[in-house]
């Protein structure tokens, strides 16, 4: 467990050896968090940031990934899937639709308004702590310089007592022909016409999540995985999201990898892909043509042209920084968010880690970033939260005698009541999921939360502190559930993997 924090002065005592007591290269969640709280208790702060567009010519204001080309696009996108198919339901339940067609248009002007506002009202918070702002790419001189061109100034250097960096991560997209063509997250959130027949390659939760969105607009989608869906999280959920999505309509090309894009001389893509059969691995082509080729495969630190080396930085090959407490190699430099090896590259993850590092160098505190059983949910057509670890990784850890799984297999009330079909017009059986992952030695320790079902990100939360502080599955039994609610299903879980029983349940 993190230690506890000590006391300390309400004020810092800026040094005057530096023009900043803490320089910060990166305005996004991270950096943003770590730099008004820092010039909240007392040190003086200056904060960098610029965008450099996509490949496509993309860009955005402050705020970083999250707020500009991550999260809060991508949610307001996936609720607007979720009004779309609502009004299935919405019909079943006595609601006239005479209107059941989505205007792009309409809503990317939204979302790129609002994004623009959450841009300003950053901007003005800066302003108001006092944080001086400067949009310019920055990068090390020395350990202890940044330098910087400003427009008026020419090259401009500034010196911190310390210095921290937070410039998170951008797509990585593969060196095949034809790469110029595509989209990736950098651009779909500020696309203004409607992509069309879409192509969205990979398996990740970006590309799982876009594809989702963008069926649920009635856009023809196929998706391309090299190998599994969603690796890394647990398999079980994993496959049951691929089986969903399938249902929904979304076209799944299984073992398969583009290898060139050509455009059309009617502006489409042809895209020529490989399939390797897992029997014989024998590879076959084939092609298909679309309107949009957007990859999701992988993201990597945007530390390159940071010119580290000035500053005696080392980084992996992937650019990332191994931290310990967010220290790099160089005692007063520090890294925060997704450029962290090994930590979770999450919004929150970023916040919490920005503040108890400012914390930590303004007052004094002992407070260090707590990287267990940190939750995530998965915004796709069938939302999935996880907390803690997956079946597999808990077997390897603790042994798979020592494990228990508790399951259960359900459709929430709602959707039970009007039916939900496929696209095909056949019903969707029991797609919600409950799973608690327990250690036997260990009075039945839940180590592994899953959740597959409506409102994934409040039901997962609303578990996440009493995973956080040791919840055995007793504890879960002893809870009076909300009734009803699909958060509920953890409170009344009694069917376990090895007995054998089926894990479907009533629905209500």
């Amino acid at each position: 467990m993190p230690e506890a924090p000590e006391a300390h002065s309400p004020s810092f005592e800026s040094t005057q050896s530096y023009d900043y007591d803490i320089i910060i290269i990166g305005a996004g969640s991270g950096g943003l968090a770590c730099a008004k709280e820092a010039q909240h208790n007392g040190a003086t702060v200056c904060l960098f940031d610029f965008v450099k567009p996509s490949p496509q010519g993309t860009t955005w204001g402050i705020g970083g990934t999250c707020v500009n080309v991550g999260c809060i696009p991508k949610k307001i996108m996936h609720y607007t899937g979720l009004v779309g198919a609502s009004f299935f339901d919405a019909q079943e339940l006595g609601w006239k639709i005479t209107v059941n067609k989505h205007s792009w248009k309409k809503m990317i002007s939204t979302v790129n308004q609002f994004i623009k506002s959450i841009n300003w009202s950053y901007t003005k918070e800066l302003q108001k702590a006092g944080v001086e702002y400067i949009n310019a790419l920055a990068s090390f001189y020395d350990e202890r310089t940044v330098v910087y061109q400003d427009e008026k100034k020419g090259e401009c250097k500034v010196t911190g007592k310390y210095i921290i960096i937070a410039v998170g991560g951008r797509p990585w997209v593969p060196k095949i022909p034809g790469i110029e063509y595509s989209l990736s997250s950098d651009d779909i959130f500020w696309k203004k016409k409607n992509p069309g027949k879409t192509l969205c390659v990979g398996a990740s939760y970006i590309a799982l999540e876009t594809a989702g969105f963008l069926v649920e607009f009635g856009i023809d989608v196929t998706v391309m995985v090299r190998s599994i869906l969603l690796r890394g999280f647990d398999r079980e959920c994993a496959e049951a999201i691929g089986v969903y999505m399938a249902q929904v309509g979304i076209k799944f090309k299984y073992d398969s990898s583009p290898i060139k894009i050509e455009k059309e001389t009617n502006g489409m893509f042809k895209v020529t892909y490989v399939t390797k059969d897992k029997d014989t691995n024998k590879k076959t082509e084939h092609f298909e043509i679309f309107e949009t080729v957007f990859f999701a495969t992988g993201r990597y630190a945007d530390t390159p042209g940071l010119n580290i080396e000035n500053a005696g930085l080392v980084t992996n090959r992937n650019g990332n920084f191994d931290t310990k407490n967010e220290r790099t190699n160089v005692k007063h430099i520090y890294a925060v968010g997704d450029i962290c090896e090994g930590k979770q590259e999450l919004t929150p993850v970023a916040i919490q880690a920005g503040v108890l590092l400012a914390r930590r160098l303004v007052l004094g505190s002992k407070l260090q970033m707590d990287y267990d059983n940190v939750a995530t949910v998965v915004f796709t057509p069938l939302e999935y939260g996880s907390i803690g670890l997956s079946e597999e990784d808990a077997r390897a850890k603790y042994g798979s005698r020592n494990i228990t799984v508790y399951v259960a297999r359900f459709t929430a009330l709602e959707q039970a009541a009007v039916h939900r079909e496929a696209h095909d017009g056949t019903p969707i059986e029991s797609p919600h999921f409950s799973k608690l992952i327990c250690v036997k030695n260990q009075h039945e320790r839940v180590v592994g939360f899953h959740y597959l079902g409506p409102h994934a990100g409040e039901v997962t939360q609303g578990y996440c502190l009493a995973i956080k502080l040791g919840a055995t599955k007793a504890d879960f039994d002893n809870l009076v559930g909300v009734h009803p609610t699909t958060a509920e299903k953890f409170t009344t879980l009694h069917i376990t993997k090895a007995s054998g029983v089926t894990i479907e349940e009533d629905n209500c």
